[in-house]
């Protein structure tokens, strides 16, 4: 089984949308490991982002991740990375595929409802950001 991180942003929270978001990620076969809400400050977001500094938009990102509360979670399936990225579609919602996550609720590129790690090396970095060993729910049988 593999896991990776995924973030339902702000705006997604804002939105009220956490509860259908979470329901399409268990109806594609995903099991929540660990979730919780909680709002980043700036310098939290700034450290999770840290790989994007410099960048023109890390102010941006970080400034918007660090304005309400986020649901990070610890999920897990078979092939959870790329699996889960597929899910939720490109970063730029236009460009989203038809039925994913970020083509129904996202309204731009900047504020696109989800974050899912990259990699298998990313999620488990990521992860270890929000939640320690003893949060995560054991595996299933």
């Amino acid at each position: 089984m593999e896991r990776t991180l995924a973030i339902l942003k702000p705006d997604c929270v804002r939105k009220a949308l956490v509860g259908e978001v979470i329901r399409r990620i268990q109806e594609a076969g995903f099991v929540l490991r660990a979730l919780r809400m909680q709002r980043l400050t700036r310098k939290e977001a700034e450290g999770f982002y840290a790989v994007h500094q410099g960048r023109p938009f890390f102010d941006e990102l970080t400034a918007f991740m660090s304005s309400g509360p986020c649901v990070p979670m610890v999920l897990e399936k078979e092939n959870a990375v790329e699996d889960f990225r597929a899910l939720i579609g490109a970063t730029d919602p236009a460009e989203a595929a038809e039925g994913t996550i970020r083509r129904a609720f996202a309204d731009d590129k900047g504020q696109n409802i989800v974050h899912g790690s990259d990699s298998v090396a990313n999620a488990a970095i990521e992860a270890a950001y929000f939640f320690c060993a003893r949060e995560l729910a054991p595996a299933r049988d």
